[in-house]
């Protein structure tokens, strides 16, 4: 059942800038695409479950370092294979996945403190590990914009009013947990609804890509 949804179809699309067809890398690209996506979700996920039953106890601290390190390279693949029309809007979400991973690298190596301790209890850590969470975001919306789904639309808002909230210090320990375990939950609900969607609408209208790069080579 599964090999025989990377087959090409010989299905032939009318796009805005004529007909295309959905070959059997594109296919697989989806596949990477909403794989990474789970294994982000299933590490977020886990990561909120140690803390939030556990606490910030030493073995827990360096399981979400683990954990973390898990969640960047899966964004990053994500990021990778996601199909977004507008090049400058993708190539953004890149650089603020490469600088909050690059930030989350540098704090791990040069701190005393696990990773997670690191971020939590300073601002500026947690300002430049959080545009890995910026590019999530983004993602998110695009989602929401795409394909309306109700999750990501409150995951939209969730993202930042966590971590802005926790930055600026103006929620409580209960909201931040509350948040925290909201954002898992629905997490994991947007990867699941993302295994069972047809392939064929993530990968959007190809007549627009080739439209596009043929402006940008003219």
């Amino acid at each position: 059942m599964f090999l025989q949804a990377l087959e090409e179809t010989g299905e032939i699309y009318q796009g805005h800038f004529g007909e295309f067809q959905v070959t059997k890398h594109d296919r697989i690209g989806v596949v990477v695409y909403r794989g990474a996506l789970m294994v982000a979700a299933l590490a977020f996920a886990v990561s909120a479950i140690l803390i939030l039953r556990w606490g910030p106890q030493t073995a827990v601290l360096n399981s979400l370092t683990v954990l973390f390190l898990c969640f960047c390279a899966a964004m990053g693949v994500s990021l990778a294979t996601i199909h977004i029309y507008m090049v400058s809007l993708h190539r953004t979400l890149q650089v603020f996945w490469a600088v909050g991973t690059g930030s989350a690298l540098w704090i791990g190596l040069r701190s005393a403190e696990p990773l997670a301790a690191a971020i939590y209890n300073h601002p500026f850590n947690l300002m430049a590990v959080g545009w890995i969470f910026v590019a999530l975001t983004g993602l998110f919306f695009k989602e929401a914009f795409c394909f309306n789904r109700l999750e990501t639309k409150f995951l939209t808002f969730i993202a930042p009013a966590l971590l802005l909230g926790h930055w600026l210090n103006f929620l409580s320990i209960t909201t931040e947990r509350s948040l925290l375990g909201a954002w898992a939950v629905l997490f994991l609900i947007f990867a699941l609804r993302k295994v069972i969607q047809p392939i064929p609408p993530d990968i959007g209208d190809k007549s627009v890509f080739t439209y596009l790069e043929q402006q940008n080579a003219a």
